[in-house]
């Protein structure tokens, strides 16, 4: 199979990219990384807290999804997939660690998210509004993230948490409340960034400990 050019790379479905890593093109792995680097980023931020942990939560959790990758069976998309890893894995370092909090365990029947998302520009208020989202409970906190910044949908996130579309709503509506006294607005491009040396770190990990080569 003739290799893709990489400017075109961007544009390939989830599936179609999956079946050609699967087929062989093993270093399209790093498209699908760079794609998903963000929401992941933001996930562990949301339960972890801790930049160093959660670089470390991510490599392990793409390591895991590249050597699980095969039984996949797209019942769900690649992102909730992705989502639901990276979930186990930082849940279990926390479980680990002796601080994982009631509510959050992927189980638990409520969480609840939107998707509104407005640009805050000046760094100020990007740092009041990741200080005040900091505040928040972990599962609403976790919950707003994944749909307010990440806008994974309604049945997306349900999905990825294992609880009903009904109590992702419910924890949005409440961490929205929760929210509203510190912020005017929504941002999607400033909370958790993952920045572009955050990402090659991670891609260049994984793919030299999987043996992949570019």
């Amino acid at each position: 199979m003739t290799e893709q050019p990489e400017r075109n790379l961007a544009s390939i479905p989830d599936q179609e990219l999956t079946a050609r890593i699967l087929a062989g093109e093993k270093q399209l792995f790093e498209q699908l990384m760079r794609r998903y680097n963000q929401r992941l980023y933001r996930i562990g931020m949301s339960i972890l807290g801790s930049d160093a942990e959660v670089q470390d939560a991510m490599q392990t959790a793409y390591i895991n999804a590249f050597e699980h990758l095969p039984g996949f069976e797209g019942r769900s998309s690649l992102g909730t997939w992705l989502t639901r890893i990276m979930l186990n894995q930082c849940l279990g370092q926390k479980r680990k660690a002796g601080q994982l909090a009631p509510g959050i365990l992927p189980d638990d029947k409520s969480v609840n998210m939107n998707t509104p998302a407005k640009m805050l520009i000046n760094k100020e208020l990007s740092d009041v509004l990741e200080e005040a989202i900091a505040q928040l409970p972990e599962k609403y906190r976790l919950v707003f993230v994944l749909r307010e910044i990440e806008e994974v949908s309604v049945r997306d996130t349900a999905d990825a948490l294992s609880i009903e579309e009904t109590n992702v709503k419910v924890r949005l509506n409440r961490a929205k409340t929760m929210l509203r006294q510190h912020l005017s607005g929504y941002m999607k491009d400033h909370v958790y960034g993952f920045h572009l040396s955050r990402c090659d770190a991670v891609v260049n990990y994984v793919l030299q400990h999987l043996g992949i080569d570019r």
